[in-house]
C-alpha cells in the first residue's frame, strides 16, 4: 500500500490522539496547532503526558470531583466501572459507604457512555479516533493565526512515530495548502519511517534525553544508539533540526554528561540544517494525570530549577559555541 494513500477501499486512514491544542507558541515559530499523539515506545520517568503512553483508550477519573452517584457504573458495556465498599467512621451508620473505583484490568472500548453520564464530570476518555480529514478541519480553523506568526502544526504526544502513515498524511496535507510543519520525537523509530516523516516536514524537534545509553536505558526504557544514529542521519540528508534537550535535575544534568552531550552536537553543527539547542526545564504539570490514571509517578522530589541554575548551564553549553534556548511550558 502506498503510504501517502489516504482513502483505500472507500475508507479513510485513521489515527489515534488524545488532544488537540491550539495557538500554542512553544513548539515551534509561530502560533501553532498541536496534535498529540497516542502512543510512545519510552517510558520517562518525568513525562509530563502520561495519557500518550499507551495507545489503547483510557478512563481517567478525577475522584475529587465524584459524588459516587454510580451513573457510569450501568452505562459501560466493558464493565469497567464498579462500587467498592469502604468502611469509615466508628459507628455502623457510617461504616461502610460504596465507593466509585475502576477496574484497570479490563480495557476501555472508548466509547465515551460514562464520560457522558457522569453528572460532575469526573470521568474522561483519554483517546479518539480521527480522520485525515477531521484532524484537517481542525487545523484550518486557524490559517489566518499561521499565516499572521509564521505559525503552522506540530504533530507530538505520546511520539508521532508510532502511527507514521496517519501522520504523514496529516503532514502532506499541510504543506500542500502552505502551512508550516514539525513534529516532536524521540527519534527511537527505524530510519525508514523517521525519514518518511522527515520528507514532509519542515522542522524536527529532537529530543536528546541523555547521551549515555545506559543512563539513557534507565530514565526511559530504551536505550540510545538508534536515536543518535536517525539524528546524524537526518542532518546528513538535508533536513531541518533543533535538538530539544529536557532537564532533569540529579538525572541528566551534570556537567559531565552536559560536556559529552555537547561534544556530540559539536560534531553536527556544521550542518547548516543544524537549528540550534532548546531546553527543557523539569515541570510538575504532568502529576495530576498519573493520578486520574491509577499510575504512579516515579520522581517523589522537586526537581525544578531556579532561574540562576538555567542561565548557569545556558553559558556552559555557550562555551562550547552552542546558543540554547530555555523553553519553559
Amino acid at each position: 500500500m502506498n503510504t501517502m494513500t489516504i482513502v483505500t477501499n472507500g475508507i479513510e486512514r485513521k489515527g489515534r490522539i488524545f488532544n488537540i491544542q491550539k495557538y500554542s507558541i512553544y513548539d515551534g515559530p509561530g502560533i501553532r496547532t498541536l496534535i498529540f499523539f497516542k502512543g510512545c515506545p519510552l517510558r520517562c520517568k518525568w513525562c509530563s503526558n502520561p495519557e500518550g503512553l499507551e495507545r489503547k483508550y483510557q478512563v481517567m477519573f478525577q475522584a475529587n470531583l465524584c459524588t459516587h452517584c454510580g451513573s457510569c457504573i450501568p452505562v459501560c458495556p466493558a464493565y469497567i466501572h464498579y462500587f467498592s465498599e469502604q468502611g469509615e467512621g466508628l459507628f455502623q451508620a457510617d461504616a461502610v459507604k460504596p465507593v466509585h473505583k475502576i477496574n484497570r484490568n479490563i480495557d476501555c472500548i472508548g466509547c465515551r457512555k460514562c464520560e457522558t453520564a457522569c453528572p460532575s464530570q469526573a470521568l474522561s476518555i483519554a483517546g479518539m479516533d480521527k480522520t485525515v480529514s477531521e484532524v484537517m478541519q481542525v487545523i484550518e480553523q486557524d490559517l489566518l493565526f499561521y499565516q499572521i506568526s509564521g505559525g503552522g502544526v506540530t504533530l507530538g504526544g505520546g511520539e508521532v512515530s508510532t502511527q507514521p502513515e496517519f501522520a504523514a498524511n496529516i503532514l502532506s496535507e499541510c504543506q500542500r495548502m502552505g502551512i508550516h510543519t514539525a513534529i516532536e520525537t524521540c527519534g527511537y523509530a527505524k530510519l525508514d519511517c523517521m525519514l518518511m516523516l522527515a520528507r514532509f516536514t519542515d522542522l524536527i524537534l529532537y529530543d536528546i534525553k541523555h547521551i549515555d545509553s545506559e543512563k539513557h536505558y534507565e530514565l526511559t526504557g530504551v536505550r540510545n544508539e538508534r536515536i543518535l544514529d536517525n539524528l546524524t542521519e537526518l542532518l546528513r540528508r538535508g533536513f531541518n533540526v533543533r535538538i530539544r534537550m529536557p532537564l532533569i535535575k540529579g538525572l541528566n544534568d551534570s556537567e559531565k554528561t552536559i560536556q559529552r552531550t555537547m561534544e556530540f552536537l559539536q560534531s553536527l553543527r556544521n550542518y547548516k540544517n543544524f537549528l540550534g539547542v532548546d531546553l527543557l526545564p523539569y515541570h510538575k504539570l504532568g502529576i495530576n494525570k498519573y493520578k486520574q490514571l491509577d499510575m504512579e509517578y516515579a520522581i517523589t522530589e522537586d526537581l525544578s530549577y531556579r532561574d540562576e541554575e538555567l542561565v548557569k548551564i545556558g553559558e556552559f553549553i555557550k562555551g562550547y559555541g552552542l546558543q540554547a534556548e530555555i523553553i519553559r511550558h
